[in-house]
């Protein structure tokens, strides 16, 4: 609104009356508060209020006129009205009356109305209670029944889904309802179910640790046939691929079969048999409880415990596995059991290192095969050293060897195995060793040691096939015929091929080639012959009753066995398909052996030859005080002379060189023998009829040698061993002093054999001590000079003898 101003009020009364028309069609109009109006009438001049007041008096009245006029005018309409209502009064009473009865009407027919008016608001506030509920039960349901879910789902042990379904209930579902009390209940209860869940999945996880370890057994024996199985299948390729070097090495002779003898419709056959019933680990143990178990982990983020605490058990099974019973050792079954349980083992490591992510890692499955490793090695060193049955040691190999294959197979290391067998080799070895010492025992202490008869060609040829004997004089001779050997010779060469089978079995499957084979065989078949052969025939050669004849059989044994071995060598390469030619190839000490052997029989005979002599000479009963001779030799001198022309006769078979010294040396220790009865100090005097006595027996000897009882020497060579006899004797028959003493020391001497100290103690015993010595009362008698010279005599060798003693 426009206020009007002090210049405005001071203008034309024209203008003034306008202002304050302005004014009062504002004060008219307007509903506001009149105080801004007002207030610029009063404040624009001191007499404003008055001429304001005069013109609101002046409008005051133009109202009333106006006012007037108009009542005037409407006054008759007015008058008109009021007749009419007082007419309508009247009508209006009768209405009211009628329209209070039809109200009271209407309100006595309203009340069943009202009543279910009531009902029907309580119906529509019970309908929107009801809707209200079910739009909060709608809300709730899906959280009742993703609970209910919840327990049904632990109740069929599907905790993996539970946990799940309690992660969707927490995050989704509670929050939209969070303000009911039973969610507030949910809500402390998932944390329990939670760990209820964990302890019924750790439950369940000892169970299937449990489980493993009483089905480790099983599942390692399924495995190991698989390997067979695969091995087999190996095999039959193998033979098939190699069919033609087995016919070549079948007309070699030899025989391969020994040691593999399953054809391949038999390989195939049990091929079949494995794939029927091989099961695998899935088979027989459920692995779900360790996968349910590591997934509940990793949803409640706790899978580090759950991984630490698998393989802290797992460690522990494993030391469990890794302990061997005590009596493993007794049976091959032992050792497979063993090894079935700890392939079990590392087959469930190894599906669960290839089926769960991280729960075990490569590294630690290596850490723990190479703590089994180092264990399974020192059970298997100590248990196999127990081991004195090669058969046992052999199955122990092919048992360790499936063993390997199958973890191999599984991603593991097994250098170390095959190490370890090539010392179970060894071991090997070792118990074939002694077993075949029992078989040669046993073959010598049945041989009879003769010549083995053939009386027909069937007999010689089944001969010669056991053992390579070559002669063409034999061949030629008629039947019946003899072998120079005796049965223990084949029966040893055909135990040398059993025992090469033997070494040879251990060698397969062990990964060598064929040059290591062959070296192995050549090596054991080395400490056959070097050690258990060998010892053997040096025991047998020393046993009290081998006689001369035996040991003279045992040496042409040793003789012919040492030619054999180049056919051992022969059948080793047959066997291996490696040429003898190949740098570094083993030989087969065959020489040595056999050479030791025929040294040890050769020394053993002197031995024997000796003592026999020795007891021939025990028999020797010479009086030695007689007068005169008998005539003729002494009966146990030509008995031992007897004796041993016999004894040399068996001879004729031994190397010339053989025979021709154990002639000699029988010659020398008979001499020595009967020089010795002559400086017996028990035998006090000797008379010249004892000495022409003795000297009968020694010509006898000196005819024996020149016998010639064993061909081969030259001259008079073996008569030499009587010459210190012969001399001494024809010293004292002769008497020739004189000669004696004159050319004592000269190369030339007649009597240079003769030692003084021997001639002096003979002479002494020849002195008339006891004056019955015939020859010396005699010289008594005609020549007491004879016995001076026979003082002098004795004087001489006395200082002869203490000469040579100052000069030694």
């Amino acid at each position: 609104m426009t206020q009007p101003t002090r210049s405005d009020l001071s203008n034309s009364p024209k203008d003034e009356n306008q202002i304050y028309e302005n004014v009062f069609s504002e004060i008219e109009i307007l509903e506001l508060p009149l105080g801004t109006s007002l207030r610029s009438v009063y404040d624009d001049q001191p007499n404003a209020h008055k001429r304001f007041m005069e013109k609101l008096e002046a409008r005051i009245r133009n109202h009333d006129r106006e006012i007037e006029k108009m009542c005037n005018f409407h006054h008759q309409g007015f008058v008109d009205a009021i007749t009419e209502l007082l007419k309508v009064r009247s009508d209006a009473g009768k209405l009211k009356v009628q329209v209070t009865d039809t109200n009271r009407r209407l309100q006595d027919a309203g009340k069943d109305v009202i009543n279910q008016s009531e009902e029907v608001i309580r119906c529509r506030v019970h309908q929107r209670n009801i809707a209200i509920t079910v739009e909060k039960l709608q809300l709730c349901l899906p959280v009742l029944e993703m609970y209910s879910k919840v327990r049904e789902q632990m109740k069929s042990k599907r905790y993996y889904s539970a946990l799940k379904t309690m992660e969707l209930l927490e995050n989704t579902y509670l929050p939209q309802v969070y303000q009911y009390r039973f969610c507030q209940i949910m809500t402390e209860n998932i944390p329990r179910l939670r760990e209820e869940i964990k302890e019924i999945s750790m439950s369940d996880l000892k169970d299937f640790l449990e489980s493993i370890r009483k089905h480790s057994d099983k599942i390692g024996e399924m495995a190991m046939k698989q390997s067979q199985q695969q091995r087999i299948f190996n095999r039959v390729v193998k033979k098939q691929t190699h069919n033609g070097n087995e016919k070549l090495y079948a007309a070699s002779g030899a025989f391969l079969g020994h040691f593999d003898t399953a054809t391949p419709e038999q390989l195939q056959d049990d091929e079949e048999e494995y794939e029927e019933e091989v099961l695998t680990a899935q088979d027989l143990v459920d692995f779900s409880p360790v996968y349910r178990c590591l997934h509940i982990y990793t949803i409640l983020g706790d899978r580090e415990t759950f991984e630490n605490y698998y393989r802290r058990q797992r460690r522990k099974q494993a030391g469990l596995v890794l302990q061997p019973q005590s009596n493993m050792n007794e049976t091959v079954e032992g050792y497979r059991k063993y090894f079935n349980q700890i392939v079990g083992f590392f087959v469930v490591e190894d599906h669960i290192l290839h089926a769960t992510q991280g729960l075990v890692t490569r590294a630690f499955t290596d850490e723990l095969w190479n703590m089994a490793l180092s264990k399974i090695i020192a059970v298997l060193r100590t248990h196999s050293s127990y081991c004195t049955d090669p058969d046992l040691v052999l199955e122990l190999k092919n048992v360790i060897v499936v063993y390997a294959d199958t973890l191999q197979g599984y991603g593991f290391s097994v250098s170390r195995l095959f190490d370890l067998l090539l010392e179970i080799r060894d071991q090997y070895n070792e118990t074939l060793l002694k077993k075949w010492a029992v078989v040669f025992r046993a073959i010598f202490e049945s041989d009879n040691y003769s010549p083995i008869p053939a009386a027909n060609e069937e007999e010689y040829r089944m001969i010669i096939s056991r053992f390579p004997f070559h002669d063409t004089e034999l061949e030629k001779q008629p039947f019946p015929k003899r072998f120079p050997v005796s049965m223990s010779v084949p029966e040893i060469y055909k135990e040398f091929k059993e025992f090469i089978y033997a070494s040879l079995k251990f060698s397969e499957s062990l990964h060598r080639s064929s040059t290591e084979i062959d070296d192995m065989l050549r090596k054991s078949t080395n400490l056959l012959l070097t050690r258990t052969l060998s010892g053997c025939l040096q025991n047998l050669i020393k046993k009290q009753h081998i006689g001369l004849t035996e040991l003279v059989q045992i040496i042409i044994n040793t003789t012919h066995l040492e030619q054999a071995c180049k056919y051992l060598e022969d059948f080793i390469t047959n066997i291996t398909n490696v040429s003898p030619e190949t740098v570094h190839t083993t030989r087969l000490y065959g020489l040595s052996t056999f050479k030791d052997a025929r040294h040890a029989a050769e020394g053993e005979i002197y031995t024997k030859l000796n003592h026999k002599i020795d007891e021939f000479i025990q028999l020797a009963d010479y009086e030695w005080t007689m007068t005169e001779p008998n005539g003729r030799a002494s009966g146990y001198l030509m008995d031992l002379i007897n004796f041993l022309r016999s004894t040399f006769q068996v001879f004729t078979h031994l190397p010339g060189k053989v025979a021709q010294t154990a002639c000699m040396s029988a010659c020398k220790h008979l001499s020595t023998s009967m020089m010795q009865m002559l400086l017996d100090t028990d035998v006090k005097q000797i008379s010249m009829g004892a000495i022409q006595q003795f000297n009968l027996d020694v010509i006898q000897c000196e005819l024996f040698a020149s016998s010639e009882p064993v061909p081969g020497f030259q001259g008079d060579t073996l008569q030499l061993a009587f010459i210190d006899l012969r001399q001494l004797l024809d010293l004292f028959m002769v008497w020739d002093w004189s000669t004696y003493l004159a050319d004592y020391g000269q190369a030339t001497s007649k009597y240079l054999r003769v030692n003084p100290s021997t001639a002096l103690i003979l002479l002494e015993k020849m002195k008339d001590t006891n004056k019955k010595n015939i020859i010396f009362s005699q010289f008594r008698k005609n020549d007491r000079d004879k016995q001076k010279l026979i003082e002098t005599v004795v004087k001489q060798l006395r200082s002869l003898v203490n000469g040579m003693s100052q000069h030694t």
